[in-house]
């Protein structure tokens, strides 16, 4: 149960879509007035049930009751480039106010407009500041920002309009890490009741609640992601065994029921037979015959009581057992020897080699050239298929507000079976069909065992029939997922640029195992350090200002 007061309660809500389907159906439950993550697979409704607090959407039916103001930051920030951030902020009346005031102008609006809050352009720059916005960053226009910080600065916005409840999907999806660090910081330090929806496990691990979406209904639990993970693992673990006992005691039920019907049986056959052969007189054996069908109803009874509370039982202990429908990845051996080179990435003054089943972590800021240097290692392993290969280079980007950089960057594949994974999931015809579009990996399958491959992926039934334009983003990106994953023959060396972005935490754990028993070479662009240490890779890199440097590998 929660340990902080209620901020928001959800009554029965439903969402109906237009078409019939329901979005969510009798959701009850509450958020504190602390931090809560909001976790459950893909799909679940969270970004739903975020947008019904908010009230951006409106229930079918249900109610939700919330005890203050509620501000949402949508995972797509859809925001005015030509603003300023002064604007995106909210405080841009206020300190335009105020600089007018200071320039000498009078006019009684301005006096108006401010209020008591002379300070908001002070408060506003420190605010940004701590964030880790550079200076100036109010007067810019939001176009001008990076990704990770027009992000921020949103983030920035949400604290200093004070709203008592703020909502945040997925606030750190293609954020690097120093990005991330400092969403992390806001985060430690937000005022008021705070709820995230977020596969980031190490965001997860600073709030003080953790509720799960999950068939159809909300639960909550008093910690961060590891603690209630552990107990999910060890509550499922217990109800597998109970589930297992349970089984065992309806088998031992059925059993007696059998024994006991036989042993009625036998009864009413001597009965019979005595009777037959009048060893008794007729009064006794009718009387004896009436005892009897009495005794043989209470056994039967019993027996049948007893074999219900055990069906009973049995079915208490499976309700309990998740039935999850989860993603299988078992990749194939792709027959790489241990210590055979299979890439080369450098930087022009120091270069390294990744070897058979390395792993290897790529990581840095964004902007850097990580994916430009993964796609030039992709495009050299279509022109060299021989064991020397010639380097492709690329002159990576440079920083923001700061002189080009004169360094290249290099990259060789020494083997032509190289799976990549990008982060825009692309590589897919529309107009294909799904079981074609994997065929085209594995031209050497069967229909039978594309099949099967597929539904490994949760693409089953007449969905492997649909065209790839007809898929969902999630069934797309898992369409892409089993298909580099599962190519024929297996690649060599896999190339994955922030594969946990689209997955679901069960994913990400099948993801992780799988790669762990996967004996080729994998080279990962990663921002998410939970992900990257439950790899473990053997070698980190860093790309920062045109240069690879080995760091410390995270854990």
């Amino acid at each position: 149960m929660p340990h902080s007061a209620p901020a928001v309660v959800l009554d029965r809500i439903t969402l109906i879509h237009p078409d019939g389907t329901p979005a969510v159906r009798e959701i009850s439950g509450t958020f504190g007035t602390g931090r809560t993550g909001l976790v459950g697979r893909n799909g679940s409704g969270k970004t739903t049930l975020l947008r019904l607090i908010s009230g951006e959407l409106a229930p079918t039916s249900g109610s939700v009751i919330t005890s203050g103001r509620v501000e949402l930051l949508p995972q797509r920030l859809t925001l005015d480039v030509d603003r300023r951030v002064a604007d995106l902020l909210g405080v841009a009346p206020v300190v335009d106010a105020v600089r007018a005031v200071e320039s000498g102008d009078v006019d009684p609006r301005h006096f108006d407009t401010i209020g008591d809050d002379w300070d908001a352009e002070a408060r506003a720059v420190a605010a940004l500041t701590a964030a880790g916005l550079p200076p100036g960053a109010l007067d810019r226009r939001v176009g001008e920002l990076s990704g990770g910080e027009a992000v921020l600065a949103a983030l920035v916005g949400v604290r200093l309009r004070g709203a008592e409840i703020a909502l945040l999907d997925e606030p750190t999806n293609n954020l690097d890490r120093d990005a991330r660090e400092r969403v992390g910081e806001l985060v430690r330090g937000w005022r008021g009741a705070l709820i995230v929806v977020s596969h980031d496990t190490t965001l997860l691990e600073l709030m003080d609640d953790t509720a799960e979406l999950y068939g159809g209904a909300l639960d909550t639990f008093g910690g961060p992601y590891s603690e209630w993970r552990a107990w999910r693992d060890a509550e499922q673990a217990a109800a597998r065994q109970a589930e297992t006992t349970a089984a065992a005691a309806l088998r031992r039920e059925r059993r007696d029921r059998v024994e006991t019907e036989t042993k009625l049986a036998r009864r009413a056959a001597m009965g019979a037979k005595a009777q037959r052969e009048k060893r008794v007189p007729g009064i006794i054996s009718g009387n004896r015959a009436s005892a009897a069908q009495v005794s043989a109803g209470r056994a039967r009874g019993e027996a049948s009581e007893r074999q219900a509370a055990a069906q009973a039982a049995l079915d208490a202990a499976g309700r309990r057992v998740r039935d999850d429908d989860t993603v299988r990845i078992d990749l194939p051996d792709p027959g790489v020897a241990a210590g055979r080179r299979i890439a080369t990435i450098g930087d022009g003054e120091r270069s390294w080699v990744v070897q058979g089943p390395e792993r290897v972590a790529l990581v840095g800021p964004n902007g850097a050239g990580k994916t430009t240097l993964l796609e030039v290692l992709v495009r050299s392993a279509g022109i060299n298929s021989s064991e020397s290969g010639a380097a492709a280079s690329i002159r990576p980007l440079s920083p923001p507000n700061r002189p080009e950089v004169r360094s290249y960057g290099t990259a060789a594949a020494h083997t032509d079976r190289v799976g990549y994974l990008s982060q825009r999931v692309d590589g897919l015809r529309d107009d294909a069909m799904v079981l074609e579009s994997v065929r085209e990996a594995a031209p050497g399958s069967t229909d039978v065992e594309l099949r099967n491959r597929l539904a490994r992926f949760l693409l089953r039934g007449d969905t492997v029939l649909r065209p790839v334009a007809a898929l969902s983003g999630g069934e797309r990106f898992r369409l892409t997922l089993a298909r580099e994953l599962l190519a024929d023959p297996p690649p060599q060396l896999l190339v994955l640029d922030e594969p946990t972005n689209n997955l679901d935490l069960d994913t990400v754990d099948q993801l992780v195992e799988a790669l762990a028993a996967y004996r080729g070479a994998v080279l990962v662009v990663s921002h998410d350090d939970g992900f990257l240490a439950r790899l473990a890779p053997s070698l980190t890199l860093e790309l920062r200002d045109g240069r690879l440097s080995e760091v410390p590998a995270v854990s």
